[in-house]
This record gives C-alpha cells, sequence and structure tokens, in this order.
C-alpha cells in the first residue's frame, strides 16, 4: 500500500454548500471534530446561484401564511409522492433556520416595519420568499461560511472524493485526491456527510454548476446506498437562449414573481391559455388580478406565470415547438411592460433584479427596462437522491448521511422555487445534528488497505499509454450530455429512453478507454475522465427510472403515457447497485401519511 496521506474527524462533510456548512456548523456545535472537503474554493459553492429567495412561513408579508400552507403548497407541487415526514419537517422548522440565518448576520430585504420582507414565487399561495435582491445564494453562503470558519471547521478545499470507505456495512471514510496536485488522500471519520448538490452536468443545456456531475449520488450508490425519484428532473422555466455561450445560465423566478410576464413571438401572454383543473382556484381570471397579486392584493390568485416550474417549462416548450418561440428558440420574458404601472419603472425593476439587469446587459446586451429577454427551459434541479431517513438523514448505509440536492424525498414530482435553499438549512442541519450524535457513539472503523490502492490505480489508469486510452472525455462528456437532453429531457417516450439506455452501455465502455495526457498536476483532462463514472451513473438511473414510471407527474413527462394514473400515485423508484455490480430497480410504497396531515392537505385543496 501506497503511503497516502491521512486525515481523521469524527464527521466528515462532502460538499461546501449550503447543505454542507449548514451540516459542518451544526456537527462542530455538538463538540466533536469536523472536516469539510470542497471540490471547488471555499465560497464558490454552486448555492451562491440561486437567486430568487428562502421558501419559510414567516408570515411577515401575509399573517395567513402558517407551516400547514407551505405543507400543502409542497406536497400539492410534488405530486403527492413527496415523503410526507420530510415536507412536514421542511415546513415547520424553515422559519427558524431563517431567524437563525438572520442572528448570524444575514442581510435581508426589509419591510416598512423592519422584519424580513418575503416575495410570491410559483405554487406558494402566500409571498414566503426571504430573499436579498436577486442575490440570496450569495448571501447564505457568505453568512454560512462566515459563522463555519469561527467554529475551526477544518476544510480541504480543491478535492474530490472517489470512493466511500468502509468497515463491514457502515461508512468510515473517504478516499480522493487533490485536484491541484493529483495526490491522493484518505479522509477518515465516524460519520459522513454527503451535500455534493446535483447532476446538471449530464445534461447540454443547465443552469448548473461545473461542479454537478452527480458525486454524492454515485458515491451513495457504490456504497449500497438506494437512489429515489431519479426520474424527476426540475427544467426550471427560464435560462438564457442568447447568446449560445450564456444558454441555461439562470433567469431567476423572481422576474415572475415582481410581475413579469410570459409572451410568444407574436406578442400574446400564452399561459392563461393552459391552467391545470388542480390550480384553476387559486389562479388569477385575468391579466389585472394577475398584476394586482403581484403588488401585494391580499384578495388575488396568482398570475399563470406563476404555476409550478413543470407546467411553465411544458407550456414554453409547446410554444417553441408549434412555431410560436423567439427568434433564438425560446420565448420572451417581459419585466419592462410594468412601465404602465410603475412610476419610475427602471429603477424599480434595476432596485428588486440587479443582478439580472446586470446579467442582461453583460452578457446578452439586453436593458430589462426596456426590452424583453429571451429565455427557455435550463435543466436546473434534480428531485432525486439518496433515500434518506426524514429525521436523521441517514441512508441505509449505516454512518453515512446526505442532505440538499444529493438527498431527496421532500420534493416528490417537483420542487417548488425557494425550497432548495430551506431544504439546505433545515436538512444540513438535520444532518450535521445526527452525524455528531453518531459520531459519539462509535470508534474509527479500519480500513482495507487493498481496496483503496484498487481505487487508486482505477484512477491512475486513464494515464497507461498506448492506443487503448484512445478516447477523448470531453467528446464522451459532450456526447452524453446531447443523448440526455434529446432522450432523457422535458418530453420523453419509451422508444427515446431505451435507445438512450443502449447508447449509455456504448458510452461506458468508451469511458473506460478515456486518457490523460500529461501528469497529474493542474489536469482538467484527467478531471473529466474521473467525473465520468458519476456523470453515467445518474444518467442510467435518471433513464431506467423514467422508463418504469409509465405516466405524466410533476417534472416527469411522458408523450407516451400523458395523464396522470393512480396505481403510480403512492408509489416511488428505488434504485441499487447489485452484487453483480449492475443497476437494480424496485418499487416502494409510500408510507401512509397520518390522519391530521391528510386533513391539513384537505382543507388547503
Amino acid at each position: 500500500m501506497a503511503d497516502y496521506e491521512t486525515h481523521e474527524h469524527d464527521v466528515l462533510v462532502i460538499g461546501a454548500g449550503g447543505a454542507g456548512l449548514r451540516a459542518a456548523i451544526e456537527a462542530s456545535a455538538a463538540g466533536v471534530r469536523v472536516g469539510l472537503v470542497c471540490k471547488s474554493l471555499l465560497g464558490k459553492a454552486h448555492t451562491v446561484m440561486a437567486e430568487g429567495g428562502i421558501a419559510a412561513a414567516l408570515a411577515n408579508v401575509d399573517e395567513r401564511d402558517n407551516w400547514k400552507v407551505h405543507f400543502a403548497d409542497t406536497m400539492r407541487g410534488g405530486q403527492y409522492v413527496n415523503q410526507w415526514r420530510m415536507a412536514e419537517l421542511h415546513a415547520k422548522e424553515a422559519p427558524d433556520r431563517v431567524r437563525e440565518l438572520e442572528a448570524w448576520g444575514a442581510v435581508f430585504d426589509r419591510t416598512k416595519d423592519g422584519r424580513i420582507l418575503q416575495r410570491n414565487f410559483g405554487g406558494h399561495k402566500y409571498p414566503r420568499l426571504a430573499h436579498v435582491g436577486d442575490r440570496t445564494g450569495l448571501e447564505m453562503i457568505r453568512t454560512l461560511q462566515d459563522h463555519g470558519v469561527h467554529r475551526g471547521i477544518d476544510v480541504h478545499m480543491e478535492h474530490t472524493i472517489l470512493s466511500i470507505l468502509k468497515d463491514g456495512n457502515r461508512a468510515v471514510g473517504a478516499f480522493g485526491y487533490e485536484r491541484e496536485r493529483g495526490r491522493f488522500k484518505i479522509f477518515r471519520a465516524k460519520a459522513i456527510v454527503l451535500a455534493t448538490g446535483g447532476i446538471g452536468r449530464a445534461y447540454k443545456i443547465t443552469s448548473n454548476s461545473w461542479e454537478y456531475t452527480g458525486d454524492g449520488h454515485s458515491l451513495a450508490y457504490d456504497a449500497g446506498g438506494e437512489l429515489i425519484d431519479m426520474e424527476f428532473i426540475q427544467f426550471h422555466p427560464t435560462g438564457m437562449v442568447w447568446p449560445p455561450s450564456v444558454m441555461g445560465i439562470l433567469v431567476t423566478e423572481g422576474v415572475r414573481g415582481e410581475g413579469g410576464i410570459l409572451k410568444n413571438k407574436d406578442g400574446k401572454r400564452f399561459m392563461f391559455d393552459d391552467i391545470p383543473e388542480n390550480y384553476r382556484a387559486q389562479t388569477a381570471k385575468d391579466k389585472e388580478e394577475g398584476w394586482r397579486y403581484c403588488q401585494g392584493d391580499r384578495n388575488a390568485q396568482r398570475p399563470p406565470e406563476l404555476l409550478t416550474r413543470d407546467h411553465v417549462a411544458r407550456c414554453i416548450v409547446r410554444e417553441i415547438k408549434e412555431g410560436r418561440g423567439s427568434p433564438h428558440g425560446g420565448v420572451f420574458l417581459d419585466i419592462a411592460w410594468i412601465k404602465e404601472k410603475v412610476p419610475d419603472a427602471a429603477e424599480h425593476i434595476k432596485r428588486k433584479l440587479p443582478s439580472m439587469y446586470h446579467q442582461f446587459k453583460q452578457l446578452a446586451d439586453i436593458d430589462i427596462t426596456e426590452q424583453p429577454m429571451e429565455v427557455g427551459p435550463t435543466t436546473h434541479y434534480i428531485m432525486g437522491g439518496v433515500h434518506v431517513d426524514p429525521d436523521t438523514q441517514m441512508s441505509r448505509v449505516p454512518g453515512l448521511f446526505a442532505a440538499g440536492e444529493c438527498a431527496a424525498g421532500i420534493n416528490g414530482a417537483n420542487r417548488l422555487g425557494g425550497n432548495s435553499l430551506s431544504d439546505l438549512l433545515v436538512f444540513g442541519k438535520r444532518a450535521g445534528e445526527f452525524a455528531a450524535r453518531f459520531a459519539k457513539d462509535n470508534q474509527l472503523g479500519s480500513l482495507n488497505n487493498d481496496i483503496i490502492d484498487n481505487v487508486a490505480r482505477e484512477a491512475l489508469a486513464p494515464f497507461e499509454s498506448g492506443s487503448s486510452r484512445s478516447e477523448n472525455p470531453y467528446e464522451i462528456q459532450k456526447d452524453l450530455q446531447e443523448l440526455m437532453q434529446d432522450n432523457v429531457g422535458i418530453v420523453r417516450t419509451q422508444l427515446e429512453m431505451q435507445q438512450a439506455l443502449s447508447a449509455l452501455q456504448q458510452l461506458k465502455q468508451r469511458a473506460n478507454l478515456a486518457g490523460a495526457t500529461g501528469h497529474r498536476e493542474f489536469n482538467p483532462g484527467w478531471h473529466t475522465v474521473l467525473d465520468l463514472k458519476n456523470l453515467l451513473t445518474v444518467s442510467e438511473a435518471i433513464t431506467r427510472a423514467a422508463i418504469e414510471r409509465k405516466e405524466s407527474r410533476g417534472a416527469q413527462f411522458r408523450e407516451d403515457y400523458p395523464n396522470k394514473d393512480d396505481n403510480f400515485s403512492k408509489r416511488n423508484t428505488m434504485i441499487s447497485k447489485s452484487e453483480g455490480g449492475s443497476m437494480q430497480i424496485r418499487w416502494a410504497l409510500l408510507p401512509e401519511m397520518p390522519d391530521y396531515l391528510k386533513q391539513i392537505v384537505e382543507e388547503m385543496k
């Protein structure tokens, strides 16, 4: 066995976004030694890109809001295949987590009487999103990072984890490498928290950071964990579509929350054409009522632009496919129109949406106070992830916890905007708390040197010389992204997904032959080869789960099964690795919802 640099911690957190930082803070507060491993520099996690706000029923803007309404909204948005216990905990605990963030120094926008301001967002009945302009994620990371570094957490920046190490069935550490110099390291721990985010880089058009290659999903899967709900991929309705260099960059839902409207090339506001039955009673009857809602009229219903993301994305795709799209293959999002309603509208827009104003001015040479934006759907979020205990966030692998986007259950078939940031806080806190408890109850485990050496050998294989290592990793990744975008995207069919499965097997074979030139230092080509394994794992899981769910529900739209099917209404797909190494899928029945929660859902319909 090589002499690898080794670090020992009680709790090891992998990922330094909102969930990872919150977990590290909570574990440290419990008095255990905490290590934090992140793929990029601290403070650069994808959470900084979150714009709209943190969903929490603070009831600062509308006192009718409470955790019960938030719970019912989350369940309705998720089409009732959510893990109800997670949705309940989330709705109940989110307000305290936001107030805590405020106490730690987060500078939120304020109401006139000095409380945290909240804005409207898709799928939420009342204005619920605590925000900092349209830069909420950045403020959240700044606050958590500042609070975390004062707790004495050991931070290992620019490291990638390749494998979870086990002692029997229990997770006892992680093996990875330093990205800058390529040197392998062992991280021993009594408990591990995965907080690695999403899978967006499996798709061609995505709002996600380069880090989002499904690392946590794949690490848990290989370690014996189960993945749940992998078929549900959220395509955010509004990403930039022009110029090509910025395609996919997010355009916050906050634009629509402030009154922005969607129009096709003919100038028609098309969202009024298709309102789902279960949202009809909560949707504005006309444009005037929709505007009043955005201005805080308590008696008005939301405009159709603030329906759930899955529905808005499909309506946009319909307009594009039927030839009514914008010149560059999207539709128009117009906030400039509010000059008809608001005096000094330009300054109002710049104050409410500063990032969006600068983003379009600098990247597309468009002044959003004067011109509409061109937008289209972009791969944004995966509702699926590691199956965890709702209360403790521990996976079925003892000692292995998960939180944030790489965990799953709270969102069901579709996530409501803003629920992601409060999910990070609520379940990041819980993961850190229970990981610390587990660490106190257990000792460091023993390591298997042969397994570690084998992982290291596999990681170095791309440097082997000769014609066998002839595949270009960038070409493989490009082909994978196009395959997933075209065959397992917003609209799906059995035939296309079966073709994707066959193509994924070929891509796996090509990935086994992917080579890296040069040496291990500063080698992005090598990093790309290693990321491919994770991307291919999550892509196969998404495809297999999507084939299995023969219905349209939430973010899964099957053109060959366009309706919801009651046979699938209380079941989740569960994916795990068989002893032989193949991917296996099974159905799991949702646990029965208790009567008091059923009553809440019925009352809020």
